[in-house]
């Protein structure tokens, strides 16, 4: 099964998720591109927050000096991002694949972030609970909708907002594998603790 992970803005929780959802299938994990931060990037947040020896985490295809949006970041670096030298790494395990920002946050003139999902990838979409984000988790919906792409799964990042959360699947029919609650830390303990709590969920997508 290979799982991208999305959300409906920067900051919602994505990389969290991301180390959940690995962690629970003992998956591979690859961002492919790295916006900033290369000496604690998405990649190595991960490789100190799963706690299994299965895990492979690939290289990213682009790293990029500047926290900014790629297009800008990799401008910046003096080059271009081209969608062909983003290749998916091969394996037989369970894959994640973590997006940058939102759906269209862009690569360059022509591609955004939603133009990396292959038709063999099942989204996972991550929502966090803030004054918007009915509004913005239904327009991420949409925009899916519009290249024929289906969430598979939604979790939500934040504490419980039962009228947020019920409109939001209602609208969206989307299949709910959990929420994760604010908590004061992560680390490898809580990890698994919400690991197992999404696992059978995330088995059954």
């Amino acid at each position: 099964m290979k799982l991208f992970i999305t959300g409906i803005g920067t900051d919602v929780g994505k990389t969290i998720t991301s180390a959940i959802v690995t962690q629970a299938l003992e998956a591979d994990y690859w961002k492919p591109i790295q916006a900033g931060d290369l000496d604690n990037s998405d990649s190595h947040k991960i490789q100190r927050y799963i706690c299994n020896d299965k895990t492979i985490i690939h290289e990213n295809s682009y790293k990029l000096n500047t926290p900014a949006s790629p297009h800008l970041a990799a401008a910046i670096d003096g080059i271009t991002i081209d969608l062909k030298k983003i290749v998916e790494p091969k394996t037989k395990n369970h894959f994640i694949i973590e997006g940058a920002g939102g759906l269209l946050v862009p690569l360059n003139d022509n591609d955004c972030i939603i133009d990396l999902i292959q038709s063999d990838y099942k989204i996972l979409l991550v929502s966090r609970h803030y004054l918007g984000s009915i509004n913005h988790t239904l327009l991420t919906f949409e925009a899916l909708k519009s290249r024929n792409l289906k969430v598979a799964g939604i979790i939500f990042s934040g504490d419980e907002n039962k009228a947020t959360e019920e409109i939001i699947l209602n609208k969206t029919k989307a299949k709910f594998i959990g929420r994760i609650d604010n908590e004061p830390y992560f680390d490898q303990n809580v990890i698994q603790y919400y690991a197992d709590l999404f696992r059978e969920n995330l088995l059954n997508l």
